[in-house]
């Protein structure tokens, strides 16, 4: 537990420091071109403003999915080897929008109950590299089409690092 304490007081500290070097950007900015920064900071709010629905609406649907997927249930789905846990670990981890720092130990445990290498590394990478869930987000920032594209490439290419990383560490 100690070990969890200094690992949230050390991403306090980050947080701390990422936010001073803000503050003092911003006042730089202010002092360089108040008109500029001011008027950057406005359109900065109004995209936030805009994106705000959207971002509720995908947090509303991730809490409910991730209240209605017990961990057990993602044991049973994803634990063993062969192509069924492969394509189920490929598609749990394209749609979930689990942190790393649950999805890591998560794996952990996956890999106690059978879960193969393969199966752990299609997982993890659709997981860090493929936004099902966050997919209208990103298509109001950067187009329907790149986000698409961008979707369909990362899990390509989780597809080849998962094969990969079960040829290395076989």
């Amino acid at each position: 537990m100690q070990g969890r304490a200094r690992g949230l007081a050390g991403r306090e500290r980050l947080i701390e420091a990422l936010l001073a070097i803000t503050a003092i950007a911003v006042v730089a900015s202010l002092l360089a071109d108040r008109r500029k920064t001011l008027a950057g900071v406005r359109r900065g709010l109004r995209m936030f403003i805009g994106l705000l629905p959207t971002l509720v609406a995908v947090l509303a649907a991730v809490s409910l999915l991730m209240a209605a997927v017990r961990p057990a249930t993602l044991e049973r789905l994803l634990g063993g080897g062969g192509p069924l846990p492969f394509v189920a670990a490929l598609l749990v981890g394209s749609i979930a929008l689990i942190p790393g720092f649950i999805a890591f130990p998560l794996a952990g445990v996956l890999k106690d109950h059978g879960a193969t290498t393969a199966v752990l590394a299609a997982f993890i990478t659709t997981l860090l590299m493929v936004g099902v869930v966050t997919l209208p987000i990103e298509m109001r920032f950067f187009g329907r089409r790149i986000a698409v594209w961008r979707n369909l490439l990362a899990f390509a290419g989780a597809v080849v690092v998962a094969l990969v990383m079960t040829l290395i560490l076989r």
